[in-house]
């Protein structure tokens, strides 16, 4: 298919440069919720289904923190309980640890968190899949950066799930979380008029400047992906290797439909 097409470098690849990626309107409008919560030490909360880019629009949010200045703990979120989670957030400090009391994980996370405000810079917790948090961890995730008695917020938090994690938020022992969120950001499927950009954008990326997307194709490839940009970039690929095969130019919506048999 790279052959065949011409492309310098693999098509619509997952590990896209920041300065590559399609610009949308709820892209931009994720970053501008994330610095805002950001620069406030709030919480902000990003959600959308399975495959609406939320993981690649935290890293479009956070890639302009400058390390000099900020200081990223990523996470990926289970289903493990609090004690685990915590036990994460130490993993991500490159904190060692010898307690399996969740008081002195707190402690612990706390004067992590604090030495490095004392550095002058800003600790930012962002949590990826935080849908799959149990509820007794909100309860418990907001007091990791309380300190004088609540008037300095030190740690924004940034919560990323499906939509779910409103849900989990709604409950009276994650209220005290909740209360402290000044952005929501929800990410949904691309509208039809812009698949067609999104997909000669990733084209030109890959070296091919024209539309090798025939205008049914582009259709069959946003509904069979609902606009989700993971199963979109699925198919568009899939279509490609199938036009490769026959020593067709154009992606035609049969191309597209062969490749909707071998995805989920």
């Amino acid at each position: 298919m790279r052959h065949f097409f011409g492309f310098t470098k693999e098509p619509f690849s997952p590990d896209i440069k920041l300065d590559e990626l399609y610009h949308s309107a709820a892209l931009e409008g994720v970053k501008e919720r994330f610095l805002y919560a950001v620069s406030l030490g709030a919480i902000s909360v990003i959600t959308g289904d399975v495959g609406s880019g939320k993981s690649t629009a935290l890293r479009y949010a956070s890639g302009g923190l400058h390390p000099s200045q900020y200081h990223v703990i990523p996470v990926i979120a289970s289903t493990g309980s609090v004690i685990e989670v915590f036990k994460q957030i130490c993993i991500a400090l490159d904190i060692n640890w010898n307690s399996t009391s969740l008081t002195r994980l707190m402690h612990t996370i706390r004067e992590t968190v604090a030495e490095i405000a004392k550095r002058r810079q800003v600790p930012v917790l962002i949590i990826d899949e935080a849908s799959l948090l149990r509820i007794e961890v909100f309860a418990q995730l907001h007091t990791l950066g309380q300190f004088e008695m609540d008037s300095k917020p030190v740690l924004p938090i940034i919560l990323a799930g499906q939509n779910n994690l409103l849900d989990k938020l709604m409950y009276i022992t994650s209220r005290p979380l909740a209360s402290r969120i000044i952005g929501r950001s929800h990410l949904e499927g691309l509208r039809r008029k812009d698949m067609a950009g999104y997909l000669k954008h990733h084209l030109g990326i890959a070296g091919i400047k024209e539309q090798l997307f025939s205008d049914e194709a582009v259709l069959a490839i946003h509904q069979g992906s609902g606009g989700l940009l993971r199963r979109a970039n699925l198919l568009a690929k899939g279509s490609l290797v199938a036009a490769a095969r026959e020593k067709c130019t154009v992606v035609s919506a049969e191309h597209v439909r062969m490749a909707s048999t071998e995805i989920f």
